[in-house]
Parts: C-alpha cells; sequence; structure tokens
C-alpha cells in the first residue's frame, strides 16, 4: 500500500521538535564528573594513544566498527532528480533510520556541496578514519559509477552504492526464484531492460555475474535500443550495445522471456506484453507507477510472473530487504569491501529465505494462511523477522571465505543471537499489526471526532487502509476540521451527532433499558444517556452497525469503560476486564498489566488477569514470559503483597502448566537475567527472560508505566482493553496522533481475529 501523503503532515512530520528524524545519544553513563573525566579529559587519552601505536584498535575503543557514512550530493534524489545537497538531507536522515530499525546500525548523514566527481572522490575518502562502510546515495549517473569504482579501490572499508546494488540484489534474487516456477535457465533467456541509469546497469551486470549472457540483453533508454553504431556512448551503456534490427522497446520485446523496467510509468504497452515469449517475467519496478501496472498485466496474460516496486502487490522488490543487512554482515566481519562474493550470497540467501515455511507472525502480518514460494511469494517480506539471521550470517561468511574479512565469526549460533539482540526483533511489532490490519478493513467509531488528533489518526487509517471511519460529533464542526487540515480522505466518512438521530436514538434507548432495566435504569434516562457519544458507539459496535469503538482521549477512563461494559459486556469466558500497555525499547517490547482497570485485585483477580494477558500478548505473536511482581522475591519479605502474588502464580502455574510464569519477584529482577542466575537459578526466569509483568496493584502498574514513558525512551502503545466481548479500546487522555494510530490498527485486528461475534 503506497499511502497518500499530504504535504503538512509531512512538514509537521519532520518539524517536531527535535526536528528531523535523528539524533545523538550517548551510550555511557555521564551521570559524575567522574563519568565526564572517564568519557573526555583527561580519561580519552587512553584509548588515543593505544589507536595512535595501532589503528585497528579503532574498532575495539570506538564506535567506528557499527557507524556507516550515509553520503550524497543530491544529484539524483528519490525521483525529484538534482535538487541539491541541503534539499537531500531529509531523504538521507530517512536512510540513516532504515538502518538503525532494521539493522541496528548507526549514521551519520553527509550531504556533500560537490559535483565534480574527483573533489567528491577526494572529500569522501578523507573520511574513511571515521566510518565503518559508506552508503553512497542519489548520485546522478554517470558520474555514480566513477565515484563508486574509485572509492572500492581507494578505501580499505566497504563501500555501496545502495540505489545500483540494492535494486540489483532484491531483484536477482526474485529473478532466480521466478526462473525456478517457470523452469527456464539464466542463460538461455532473453531479456530486454528498459532503462540504462545506476539501477538498471547494476542489475544487468549482476544478472550476467548469475549466469545471464551478455549477446541475450538488449538494453533500451530513452533513444531507443542500445546499439553499437550510435555514437559518444559511455563505456557502461557500451557493454550492452547490440548489433540486432530492433529500435524500439516494443520491437525488441518480440519473444522475451524477461522484461526489467527501471524507466517510467506506463512505458510498457499490452500489446507489446503479448509480443513476449511463454510465461513471462516481467518486472516494473518504477516507482510510484511501474511500467505497467500489476492490474493492466495480469488482464493481458494470465501466465506472467511479475514484480513491482510497490507493497499492494505480490512481489515487492524493496531495497530494505537488503543494504541493512548486507552492511550489518560486513562491519560485523570488519569487511574491507563488499565485493561480488559478498553481494552473491545476499541473492542467494533471500531467495533461499522465500522457499522455507513462512512464520506465524508473518503469515497473520499479512493476513494469509496460503503464502508459500511461487509466482506471488518469490521474495520474503519485508517484516520477516529471519532476514537479519538469514542475509548478515551469508554476507559475513562470504566476506570471510572471499578473503577481504579482517575477523573471523567462530560460533555461527551466538552470532545469530548477537544479531536479534542488536535489533531488538520485536520493534517491528505495530509494523506487523498495520500490515495485518490492512488485510481486512473494519468500521471504526470514533467517538470523539470533533478533535484534530481523532480527526488526523483517523485520516492516517484510511491512508493506510485498514479502517472505515464513522465520526461521531457535531456535523459542521467536523467538517470545518476536515477542511481547514485537509483532511480529504475523510470527506465522504459517515458522520453522526447522536443528539439529532431520534429514531436511532429510540431504538438504542430501548436496547440498553432492556439490559439495564432490573439495574435501576428508566427508559427516560437511557434515552439520555444514547445522547452521549460514548454509549451512542458502544451501541453501534453492539448491534454490529460498526466493528470496533475508539474513545478517551478527552475523558477519564472511568467515565469512557462504563459504557462499553453496561452495554456490551465482558466476554462470555471471563469474569473481568483488564488493562496493559506495551511499552516498545530498544531492548524489545514489555508487556504490562494491569494498568487502567483493578484498583487492587485478590490472587483470584490476579489469576484473571494473568489468563486475559497471556492471550493478548499471544495476541501479538510473542510467546509470554511473565514475572508477577512485588518488592518481594520468593519470600524474602513479608506482607499482603507478596503472599497473594506468590498464591497467583502458584494458582496459573496449575491452570497453565505450560504457561512461564514465576514470582513474586521484585522489578530489576525480573528484568535482570544475571541476578537470577547468580541468586535465583531456580526460577523459570533466569532461562526465559521476562517480556511480561503483572502488577500487585493498579497504583504500581499505572505509575511504572508513565515513568519509562517519561524517562526511559520508551513508546507506549494502548491502553489495551482486554476482556471484552466486542472491541473496545479506551485511549489515554492526551494521546499523540501516533498513539491513537495505533489503537485504531490493534482495533481493527481484535475485529477481524473473532468475526463471529461482531456481525
Amino acid at each position: 500500500m503506497c499511502a497518500k501523503i499530504r504535504k503538512n503532515e509531512a512538514l509537521d512530520f519532520h518539524e517536531a521538535s527535535p526536528a528531523g528524524k535523528i539524533e545523538v545519544r550517548p551510550t555511557k553513563p555521564l551521570s559524575s564528573q567522574h563519568d565526564l573525566a572517564l568519557a573526555y579529559s583527561p580519561g580519552v587519552a587512553e584509548p588515543c594513544k593505544l589507536i595512535h601505536k595501532d589503528n585497528e584498535l579503532v574498532y575495539k575503543y570506538t564506535a567506528k566498527g557499527n557507524l556507516v557514512g550515509v553520503i550524497s550530493n543530491g544529484t539524483a534524489v528519490l525521483g525529484l532528480g538534482d535538487i541539491g545537497p541541503e534539499a537531500s538531507k531529509p531523504v538521507m536522515e530517512g536512510k540513516g533510520v532504515l538502518f538503525k530499525k532494521f539493522a541496528g546500525i548507526d549514521v551519520f548523514d553527509i550531504e556533500i556541496n560537490e559535483n565534480d566527481p574527483d573533489k567528491f572522490i577526494d572529500i569522501v575518502k578523507s573520511l574513511e578514519p571515521t566510518f565503518g562502510g559508506i552508503n553512497l546515495e542519489d548520485i546522478k549517473a554517470p558520474e555514480s559509477f566513477k565515484i563508486e569504482k574509485e572509492l572500492k579501490q581507494k578505501m580499505n572499508i566497504p563501500v555501496m552504492h545502495d540505489d545500483q546494488h540494492g535494486t540489483a540484489i532484491i531483484s536477482s534474487a526474485a529473478l532466480i526464484n521466478a526462473l525456478e516456477v517457470n523452469g527456464k535457465k539464466i542463460d538461455k533467456i532473453k531479456i530486454v531492460v528498459s532503462g540504462a541509469g545506476g539501477a538498471a546497469i547494476a542489475c544487468t551486470d549482476l544478472y550476467v555475474a548469475l549466469g545471464a549472457k551478455k549477446e541475450n540483453i538488449i538494453m533500451v533508454d530513452s533513444k531507443g535500443v542500445i546499439k553499437k553504431d550510435r555514437p559518444n556512448l559511455d563505456e557502461n551503456k557500451a557493454r550492452y550495445a547490440q548489433d540486432i534490427k530492433a529500435n524500439t522497446l516494443d520491437e525488441a520485446l518480440e519473444g522475451a522471456d524477461m522484461f526489467l523496467g527501471l524507466s517510467i510509468a506506463d512505458i510498457l504497452k499490452p500489446e507489446a506484453l503479448k509480443k513476449m515469449a511463454k510465461d513471462p517475467i516481467v518486472f516494473a519496478l518504477s516507482n510510484p507507477d511501474p511500467e505497467i501496472s500489476y492490474e493492466l498485466a495480469m488482464k493481458t496474460r494470465d501466465d506472467i510472473i511479475m514484480a513491482t516496486g510497490r507493497s499492494d502487490h505480490p512481489n515487492q522488490v524493496n531495497n530494505v530487504l537488503g543494504f541493512p543487512y548486507i552492511f550489518r554482515g560486513a562491519l560485523d566481519v570488519r569487511a574491507t569491501a563488499i565485493n561480488e562474493e559478498m553481494k552473491q550470497a545476499a541473492v542467494f540467501a533471500i531467495a533461499k529465505l522465500a522457499k522455507q515455511p513462512v512464520p506465524e507472525m508473518v503469515l497473520k502480518a499479512y493476513t494469509s494462511t496460503t503464502m508459500k514460494f511461487g509466482k506471488e511469494y518469490l521474495i520474503p517480506k519485508p517484516l520477516d523477522p529471519r532476514l537479519i539471521t538469514s542475509i548478515s550470517p551469508a554476507v559475513a561468511k562470504a566476506a570471510i571465505d572471499s578473503g577481504v574479512a579482517r575477523i573471523q565469526i567462530k560460533d555461527w549460533d551466538k552470532y545469530n543471537e548477537e544479531l536479534l539482540d542488536r535489533i531488538g526483533i520485536d520493534q517491528r511489532l505495530i509494523s506487523r499489526v498495520v500490515a495485518r490490519a490492512r488485510k481486512d478493513p473494519k468500521r471504526v467509531v470514533f467517538a470523539e471526532a470533533d478533535d484534530v488528533k481523532i480527526l488526523k489518526a483517523a485520516q492516517m487509517s484510511i491512508d493506510e487502509g485498514f479502517a472505515i471511519p464513522i465520526l461521531l460529533g457535531n456535523e459542521k464542526v467536523i467538517k470545518e476540521i476536515i477542511k481547514t487540515n485537509e483532511l480529504d480522505g475523510l470527506e465522504s466518512c459517515q458522520i453522526i451527532d447522536p443528539v439529532t438521530e431520534a429514531k436511532k436514538l429510540d431504538q438504542y434507548a430501548g436496547k440498553l433499558y432492556e439490559k439495564r432495566q432490573r439495574k435501576g435504569l428508566t427508559l427516560r434516562m437511557a434515552r439520555k444517556l444514547m445522547m452521549s457519544r460514548n454509549y451512542y458507539g458502544a451501541m453501534m459496535v453492539e448491534l454490529g452497525e460498526a466493528d470496533a469503538l475508539i474513545s478517551g482521549l478527552s475523558n477519564d477512563y472511568p467515565k469512557t469503560i462504563l459504557p462499553a461494559l453496561q452495554i456490551i459486556g465482558v466476554a462470555g469466558h471471563v469474569n473481568r476486564v483488564a488493562g496493559m500497555y506495551i511499552l516498545s525499547s530498544n531492548r524489545g517490547n514489555y508487556f504490562f498489566a494491569d494498568t487502567t482497570v483493578n484498583l487492587n485485585p485478590d490472587a483470584d483477580a490476579l489469576v484473571d488477569i494473568i489468563g486475559l494477558t497471556k492471550n493478548a500478548v499471544q495476541f501479538f505473536d510473542t510467546e509470554p514470559s511473565m514475572a508477577v511482581l512485588s518488592y518481594s522475591n520468593f519470600g524474602s519479605a513479608k506482607g499482603d503483597v507478596p503472599v497473594k502474588t506468590a498464591k497467583a502464580v502458584a494458582m496459573a502455574k496449575e491452570k497453565w502448566p505450560d504457561l512461564i510464569i514465576d514470582g513474586e519477584v521484585q522489578a530489576n529482577v525480573a528484568l535482570n537475567k544475571q541476578l537470577l542466575k547468580e541468586n535465583y537459578p531456580f526460577s523459570i526466569l533466569a532461562s526465559h527472560p521476562a517480556n511480561t509483568f503483572i502488577f500487585p496493584d493498579l497504583d504500581s502498574g499505572n505509575i511504572a508505566y508513565k515513568l519509562l514513558m517519561e524517562l526511559g525512551g520508551a513508546e507506549a502503545i494502548g491502553p489495551i482493553l482486554m476482556g471484552m466481548n466486542k472491541p473496545v479500546h479506551v485511549l489515554q487522555v492526551g494521546s499523540s496522533v501516533r498513539e491513537i494510530f495505533n489503537m485504531v490498527a490493534i482495533a481493527v485486528v481484535d475485529a477481524q481475529i473473532n468475526p463471529e461475534e461482531n456481525d
């Protein structure tokens, strides 16, 4: 899905304090004068002296070994062309974010005001002492070829122009698997390449390295087929010049087995596609609009094997499948280059991964039960958590085997564990939820639609393609906010003002009266309550007129949850509801319960909360490892809290024998595997680090997650209401647009998994 991005939304995103998308954070404590003296003068002199004697020690005593320079002069930026170095900076920062998110690699982005390739080369070469690797980005061809070639020759660290080689590596993996599907051989196929820029040349070069024959490749640029008699051909195009009769793309495609498009939208016409050989391979990679639309290509031929650069069609050729993991493997063996052997190792690792059974979490993210190797699954999905442990080790091994690695990896199993630790693999949780939500959009009632943050989140959910918003509130006010903020996607949404819905108010009041008449509620009171948007929205969900309810941005939690409890109620198999927060940090995701509902639960209530939390954590494709918290460690202190938490643990173990759970235990001990091993080796948490924390009361749970949000730098996802009969999620007062958006995605997936309850 290529979501629509609005100008003001993008500008606000980048302008929000702190400006930009990246920052530098210290990795050592700096809380005392002694710490500062170690970090700078005089302590810094000691590693300086050792590095002066042996430059290789820079990797031991500094961050160089995990630092990549993303470097550009802004001459060929992201479909924007030559916009200059300053204007390219947001793109380079964005590339740095991807390096960090997917491979745990730190980045300094360097924008250089120099278009002369020789001077540019000299500048970048001079930066070698700073970086462990160089990612060249958005540099126009043909200068980019010269720049990369000479820097690779002159520098003793990995250098790669991702615009060229990233696409080449991913598309090569897709090609290998496409040929396996259609039974053709790479050395026999006729390939037509539309485009002759850096990416097109790099793809073609790699195809040749993998076995394609130059004489079977026709390259077409804006002037037509590249022929040997064309004057003034640069050396890169000249390598693929042919002596043939064909002059146009249409003529070149006669009998072709493969079309590779890295050019412009809609250049491949259906008539030309029909001329291709049986079972043609079409990689239409122009983005966002391919050389031929996926729908038109499929309509034209039913034997086609197709890939695009878009995420809303099968086989997305996305560079993020490659560059983070390639650099990760190169850095980890301190490679002096990224050579052909390493690139090919990445190709085969990606191709091989697509043939393996797809993990449940990936299937859930893409709401598929049939994702398996074939025409519509040639390469893995970007959210596949196995990418880093498949590609990076393959690249590292190739570096070692080809002699460009300066250190060896002896224990590959340990290395895989280190890879997962580096990125906090569970940081992708909300990405998986959004991808899963997108597959089956649901109707979501927004009870506070007169708030601009709610409407912005609703717009984002439409842009991402997973929600059909129903907006409650004053129609005039809502439409004015939509117009002022250019939220055009909401213009066609249903807007309901409960106060003006006389017929519905009578119907809904009657339903509420039926439910609450023996609890002191009169019909008149029921009608008055139904004018409240929280009651009205809850009744829409109860009657199947909507699938989920989002509210609570401007109301206290109890006032928001009460209508839902009275109308929808708890699920039939549970005794109570509870609240859970997910704290997403660079160490991974941690689940906290109960943080919003139960004031001072006894042991029986704690067991109910444990059960609800167990199911909720599994909902997020994570196996819970639970610590039931107290101020005591396994009987080290006395009191009511240790007694009830220990009792709850014993009851939970009896009820769910396979559940990983222990307590009572202090929070710091539960999080410290070494402490547990040294002092409490009998605890299952010593071998299964806790990711889920059950608090003894509402005070401690609520205080803990709020402190971590503000002091610990963790992103909070929640509160997630557990145990309701139908999807209702209550926002934290003052939630940001992003936090609301996250909750909408969760509510949609919540509605997906129990559709029979929401009919």
